[in-house]
């Protein structure tokens, strides 16, 4: 019979998948790696925040990742460079984080936990955090859906059409930091951005359109986190960077049928 840990880690990663995989669809095409990247190192600055302020880290977390989304909005408004405003931003709430971690002994011990997550750890309240935000997400992303893409293919024709770029950014930078507040246990902070990008990438070459993709998205998540545990389980590695080098194996088996379908005009 099934260990009830291994059946909630699964249930985790499973609801992690699902919002991840629709929402790291758009982080692909709109090119935002590195913006997810910058949100999910600021984790550790939430944690810290959380354990100072005897807050649920889940709500530190959002906090955080909420302010890291407006900074980078106001430097890319003023005409900062937006690659170097996320690489200043990025390691420097990681760095800052830490720093903050180390002022707490009682943390230590539990950081790469935070930096790598501890899936296994998931309790039957951290569930219902998950599968709650998995829902928040997917709710989000299904109303704003057909502005969402048209604001993505072009925002002159988003507002030709009387939809308002700046708000649909608005929306995924709502749904990115809801994420990376819910993956923080899961996967850990440095992996989050890994399983946004990694499945949507591995989908892209498959699908014909863009709910195609997400659905596929979604199904290579949940393959991934599947493939992670069984590994993790049967040589004992680390769950979640074991989830995230599935992933990637996902990734690369997809390779071929992205360049057979290029050859063929596809």
């Amino acid at each position: 019979m099934t260990d009830a840990f291994l059946l909630r880690a699964a249930l985790a990663g499973l609801g992690l998948a699902a919002a991840a995989g629709p929402l790291g669809c758009f982080v692909v095409w709109r090119r935002m790696a590195y913006f997810g990247d910058a949100t999910a190192h600021a984790a550790i600055l939430g944690v810290a925040l959380a354990l100072a302020t005897d807050l649920p880290l889940f709500w530190g977390t959002l906090a955080v990742a909420l302010a890291m989304a407006a900074a980078v909005s106001a430097l890319a408004g003023r005409g900062q460079a937006i690659d170097t405003s996320l690489g200043v931003l990025a390691h420097s709430a990681l760095a800052f984080g830490l720093v903050a971690v180390s002022f707490l002994p009682t943390v230590r011990a539990d950081l790469t936990a935070f930096l790598f997550g501890d899936i296994l750890a998931v309790s039957r309240r951290d569930l219902l955090f998950v599968w709650g935000g998995a829902a928040a997400v997917l709710g989000l992303l299904a109303w704003r859906w057909s502005g969402l893409l048209t604001a993505t293919l072009s925002e002159d024709l988003a507002q030709a059409a009387g939809i308002d770029p700046g708000r649909e950014r608005l929306v995924l930078t709502l749904a990115l930091a809801l994420v990376v507040a819910l993956a923080l246990k899961v996967v850990g902070a440095l992996l989050i951005a890994a399983m946004l990008i990694i499945p949507a990438a591995a989908a892209r070459g498959l699908a014909r359109t863009p709910e195609a993709m997400a659905a596929l998205a979604v199904a290579a998540g949940a393959a991934a986190v599947a493939a992670g545990l069984s590994v993790s389980l049967a040589l004992d590695t680390p769950a979640g960077p074991s989830i995230v080098a599935s992933a990637a194996v996902l990734f690369a088996l997809s390779l071929p049928f992205r360049v057979s379908r290029s050859g063929r005009g596809g």
